[in-house]
């Protein structure tokens, strides 16, 4: 990976808490950290597991196309995003993006946009397992993620 840019694609879960301080660690010029943390959510109570599938080294190297783009754009001075895999409860984590900029606008806006651009480029797959035993179906992306990258193309 490049300078302060680190993706990791794992099905184990990582520790926020722990992932910010190794950032910050790396780095002491960072004045502001932004970090958003995808869930599992449990679809009203109907959802017993999301499976999560991706291509592997395909999705690591768009993920770090995306995140080579936002330090770039935004100047960030380190991004750290870790995607898990395989089977998900809800309440656990799916997804980790930090971004660390010398000011939070930059920081804001580059978490923002590098969700927006994983949402729609990231070649990853989920199919829901339902709490009465049926299995679920592969979810489809929806509009509303292609209307929020659309977005960061008419800046």
């Amino acid at each position: 990976m490049e300078g302060c840019v680190h993706i990791s694609v794992q099905n184990h879960d990582f520790d926020i808490t722990h992932e910010q301080a190794n950032l910050l660690a790396q780095n002491k010029n960072i004045g502001a950290l932004v970090s958003f943390t995808g869930l599992c959510r449990d679809e009203s109570g109907r959802l017993d597991a999301l499976e999560i599938e991706h291509y592997p080294g395909m999705a690591e190297a768009q993920i770090e196309k995306i995140a080579l783009s936002a330090k770039e754009r935004f100047s960030l001075d380190a991004v750290r995003i870790i995607h898990r895999f395989g089977m998900i409860k809800p309440g656990e984590n799916i997804v980790l993006v930090i971004a660390a900029s010398r000011h939070r606008n930059a920081a804001f806006e580059a978490a923002s946009f590098l969700m927006d651009y994983m949402k729609t480029n990231a070649p990853f797959w989920k199919k829901e397992h339902l709490k009465n035993g049926a299995s679920g179906h592969w979810v489809s992306s929806r509009a509303s993620d292609d209307q929020a990258k659309k977005r960061w193309n008419e800046e």
